[in-house]
Formats: C-alpha cells, structure tokens, sequence
C-alpha cells in the first residue's frame, strides 16, 4: 500500500491553485452559500418562536445575542480554529475525518463506519432541504413587492430548481466564476443594510454581550429551548468550512470568514434586532424589511441569485460525497461523468441528481413556504455536526497526541451547547423534522446492506474458488493452449484465484501469453500519488500480480493506472489486451444468508449499479464478462 501519512497542516490542499486572492473569492461563492443566505430566515424564525406570548426588548436582544455567539461558537471557533486544522491530505469532511481517525486507531471498527454512513445519510438529507428552505425564502421577499405575487412564490420557485437541476449536466465551469462576485455583493449588500438600521436603536449593539443570551434561556425555560431550534438556522452551512477545504485551502477559506462573511453576517443581524426594535411589525420579515421600497426588487432578484448559488454549492457537494461513498464501498458503482477539464471535483451523477431534484420538488409541493419547511431544516446538520466532534476527541487524543483531560476540556462544552442544539430541533420531529431523520435513516439501511450484502457475497465467493497458489500448481501440471496477447483479470482477492480466469480455463481451455491479476485498492488519503499507484509482484513468466491503488477521490481509471507498469517493465500492447469481468447473478437461499427483505434489496442495488466497465474506464471494445452465478 503507498504510504498514507497524513500531510503537514498547509494551507493548501495539493489540488488547489491560484493566488491566495482568487482562491478567497473562490471560497466566498462556494464554501459561504448556505450560512451566506440564513439572514433570510433565521432572525425571522427566531422571533416568531419566541414571541409566544408578545415580543418584547428582551426577546430581541437574547435572539440576537443567541445568532451572535452560536455563529462565534460553532463557526468560529469550531470549525474555523479548530476542526479546519484536521485536514487529510489537503481534504475535510466527515469521511476525511473518519480517514484519520482510521489511521489513528490503525483499524477500521464498525461503530467507525456506522458513523460514516450516518453523517453521509445527513449530509444528504440536508442536501434536499436546502435548494428548497433556501429559493423559497428569496422568492418569498417577492410578495413585499406585489401582494399578488404571493399565490405565484411555489411555481416560481419550481422553475427555478427545475432548471437548477436540469443544467447539472451541462456542468458549472462557465458560470461558476460569477459565483464570488455575485456573493461578495451579496455579504456587502447584506452589511448596508443592516448598518443602515443599526441607528434606529443603537443599544442593539449590547446585545453583543452573552449576558443577554444566558439571560433569556434562563427566563424563559423551556420555551427558549424552542427558540434555539430557530437559532441554529443561523449556522446551517458551517459544516461547508471544512467539507469544501480541499478545493480551496484553509488560509482562503478563514480569511474570507474573518474579513467578510461573519461581519457582514453580525451586522446584518444586528440590524434587524435594532428596526424591530424601533418598529416591531417588521418582524414579520426583517430580512427583507431593511430595504428601502425602490430596493426590494433589486434585492429580491439578488437573494434569488445568492439561493441559487447556496443551491448549487450543497448539490455539488452531493455529488462528491456520493462519490467517496462508492469509492469507499458504501454505495455500488454509480455513474460519474467530468463536466470540467480544468476545474477539480466538478462531476455529474445522474442517478443522485436525479434523487435530489424529486426530493426538492417533493419538499416544496409538500409545505409550501420557507416558514413551514423551517421544522424541517437543522436537524440533519446539527447530527452532522455533533458527529464531527465526537470524531475529534478521537483524532486529538489518538492522533494529535493531545492528553484526555485537555482533549474532553476543550469537546464536551462543543458536544454539549450542539447537544442542545441537536434536542432543540428534536422537538420539530412531528413539524416536519421526521423527513431528514426518515431519509437518513433509509439512507443508512441502504448503506448497511450494501456493506453487509458485499461481505456476504465475497466469503460466498471465496468459498467457492481456489486459492490462487494452487491454480499456478495446476497449471504446471497441465498446459492449457496458449494464445498471444494480454489478459487482464479484476479481482477483489488476489489471494484467490479471479472466477472470471477459472470460466475462461474451463470453457475456452486457453490461457493468454501474459495475464495480469488486478486488485484495485482505495487507500484512506483523497489522493494517491503517482509514484504510489502500482504494486507489482511477478509470480512467473506468465502470470504477474498488480495492485492498483486509488484515493477516495481519485478517478479508478484502470488503463491509464496500467499504463505505468510499462514504465516499470512490464511490456505489453493495450490494444491486444483483453479485459475479463467477472458478471455475477445471484440466486436466493432460504437457509442461509441475509434476510429476505434485506437480499431483495441488495440485489436490487447490484443489479443497479453501474456497470465496471464504465465505472473503471475500460475500452468497451477490449472487454469480455463471464457469467457467475452464486446463492446467497
């Protein structure tokens, strides 16, 4: 296996270039989508949770104090000062983390694993209610313009996540370089606006001080507790610091949070707090409301485009988690398709575009406004989040060396104000927050089979096969007839020999010049040096054993990858090369193996995935696949 230590902490992943300049305005059009656009809705959720009994001073000045320090907290210091330094090669990200982890532990566990399909099933979750919470709160602002547009706010908002998902295809390089721009005039619009209405009531400013926000949860109990579901709106899309780290760097990505983001997100808060203050019909929708009448249009046009940007960074996202999954055997093989030669990660699946356009489509049908949907949205981040800092202690006390006492000094206060956070949301269940938890929770059944399903085939597999070793004994004693050229056999066992080789003995009775054993490997590091591609162990004249290792985020492109073994010696022609898969169909077994329920649906998602050919980027023309069947 190449060599998976981890890098030192840079501030920039191997894969990200560009000036520190481009790469920070890079990182303000992507990684600050999501939280960029909470302004929309969460001061505005907040209020209406907490003026259960009429909205007073106080109510205001501990919502806002509450935004301020939950945007200190979690933001700031979690992730930007401490879980930003977790980086795996450059990458971030619940599966990067669970990578160290890995490593620090020098095992792979299955609660290890169970926690990876969790945090991957929210990360998807959240996915779907994002396009939707986000473009329905921006079209929303239209119906302050004309009152008449209100019937209209659903459709517009279909067509717009219609189109939205119908250009994934096409790919985002030609617009994506608008998307700094349009959102830096997004953050500074955000800021007027609210020092605008900051001197409508200056003491909003004290609210900076926790007092406030320690001082309504303790007077108001339990109802407070409700408020804090509101609040953590405001921090939706933190998680994108460290998910998106690896196309940009860190340095960019906290430079871009300290000169720009969390100002422009504090004062746009704070002004809300000061015209409700000053004028409290506005709490209503202060977002919005900070705007003069002749602005409204203008900035309804500018929040439809900053949502439709928040939008696009969460589906791409998707796309790239889907990705590690599969290549991390969470998931079967899907298809993946490069929609930019020059830009890294920029991919299109189609089987998960299409999962998350009917789910959007679905969420927006189903509550029709961004108020209603808010029940919805949180908790999927919120057990995201208490996920990556359960993951730490692990990674600062096992890794980073860090002692227990310091380690749990510095977690559980984080585990703790999340925990409350994850509880509050918890209360939103019969509101809406069934649907991120039902997705997930589907989401890691489908995951669990599919892990438990593979296993069960590969001991099945090995059951019935012959260890490698002795088929060379075999083969010495009896001389099959030899045909010119290469054969290249795929196996997930070296150590056994390929079913596909044993097919092509007993019913072709021919044996290729030169034959290659193939084991692609995915080392827990995004990427894999070229140098670290290929092992490759000869066993005889004829028989040579290569393994190919790939990072979680590399292409497993299996010519290109065999092409180095040239370099190294190993002479051959790909175009007199063949190229034998092993296709396996599966026959139930009611005395052995997985549940009913649970085969039909492994079954279900083999017969689904994508075929190897595609998947490993192998000359359809040069491929032979021969039929296995096994009882299961």
């Amino acid at each position: 296996m190449p060599d998976v230590s981890q890098a030192a902490h840079g501030d920039y992943p191997s894969h990200a270039h560009g000036s520190l300049k481009k790469l920070t305005l890079g990182a303000i059009g992507v990684v600050y989508g999501d939280i960029g656009t909470s302004p929309l809705y969460a001061m505005r959720e907040s209020l209406h949770a907490a003026s259960h009994d009429g909205l007073t001073r106080a109510d205001v000045m501990g919502v806002i104090s509450l935004l301020f320090w939950t945007l200190t907290l979690i933001v700031t210091l979690k992730y930007v000062l401490l879980i930003m330094r977790a980086d795996n090669n450059g990458e971030g990200g619940t599966l990067s983390l669970i990578a160290l982890v890995h490593r620090a532990l020098h095992t792979r566990p299955a609660w290890l694993i169970a926690i990876g399909a969790v945090g991957i099933s929210l990360f998807f979750g959240d996915s779907i209610i994002t396009p939707a919470m986000s473009v329905l709160s921006a079209v929303e602002g239209s119906a302050l313009i004309a009152p008449g547009l209100h019937d209209y706010v659903v459709p517009i908002t279909l067509v717009i996540i219609v189109l939205l998902f119908a250009v994934q295809s096409r790919g985002t390089e030609a617009v994506s370089v608008l998307f700094g721009p349009i959102m830096v005039v997004w953050f500074i619009t955000m800021a007027v606006l609210g020092l605008r209405h900051i001197s409508d009531e200056p003491s909003i400013l004290l609210a900076l001080n926790p007092i406030h926000a320690l001082r309504f949860l303790v007077d108001n109990g339990f109802a407070s507790f409700i408020v804090l579901g509101s609040v953590f709106l405001a921090v939706t899309g933190g998680e994108a610091l460290y998910t998106d780290m690896g196309h940009f760097g860190r340095r960019p990505i906290r430079i871009a949070w300290g000169i720009l983001v969390f100002p422009a997100l504090t004062i746009s808060y704070l002004g809300q707090g000061a015209m409700v203050l000053a004028h409290p019909e506005t709490a209503s929708n202060p977002f919005f409301l900070l705007a003069p009448q002749w602005a409204l249009l203008p900035l309804v046009i500018l929040a439809t485009m900053a949502t439709v940007i928040a939008s696009q960074a969460v589906i791409s996202g998707a796309f790239s988690v889907a990705k590690q999954a599969v290549q991390m055997g969470l998931l079967p093989r899907m298809e993946i398709r490069h929609t930019s030669e020059t830009q890294f990660g920029q991919i299109y699946m189609p089987r998960i575009n299409s999962i998350l356009s009917v789910g959007v489509v679905a969420l927006v049908l189903a509550f029709g406004s961004s108020s209603n949907l808010a029940s919805a949205y949180g908790i999927a981040v919120t057990g995201d989040m208490v996920i990556t800092s359960i993951l730490a202690i692990f990674l600062l006390n096992r890794a980073w060396k860090w002692p227990l006492a310091l380690t749990l000094a510095v977690m559980v206060p984080l585990i703790v104000l999340e925990g409350l956070f994850l509880a509050a949301n918890m209360t939103k269940v019969l509101d809406g927050g069934y649907i991120p938890i039902f997705f997930a929770a589907f989401l890691c059944l489908v995951m669990w089979t599919w892990v438990r399903g593979s296993a069960h085939v590969r001991e099945k597999s090995r059951a019935g096969s012959i260890e490698f070793d002795s088929l060379m004994r075999m083969l010495e004693k009896s001389q099959p007839v030899e045909v010119p050229g290469t054969a290249v056999f795929l196996t997930a066992d070296p150590e056994m020999a390929p079913p596909a080789l044993m097919h092509n003995l007993k019913h072709n009775r021919v044996l290729h010049k030169k034959n290659f054993i193939v084991t692609v490997n995915v080392a827990p590091v995004p990427e894999v040096p070229e140098a670290d591609r290929i092992e490759i162990e000869k066993v005889n004249d004829r028989f040579v054993k290569l393994s190919l290792n790939f990072g979680y985020l590399d292409d497993q492109n299996v010519p290109k990858a065999l092409a180095l073994a040239r370099k190294q010696g190993e002479k051959f022609d790909i175009m007199t090369t063949s190229f034998f898969l092993n296709h396996r169909s599966f026959r139930s077994s009611q005395s052995e193996g997985l549940p009913s329920w649970q085969e039909k649906l492994f079954v279900s998602m083999a017969r689904g995935a994508t075929n190897a050919t595609e998947f490993y980027r192998l000359p359809t023309n040069r491929v032979l696949e021969l039929g296995q069947q096994l009882t299961i």
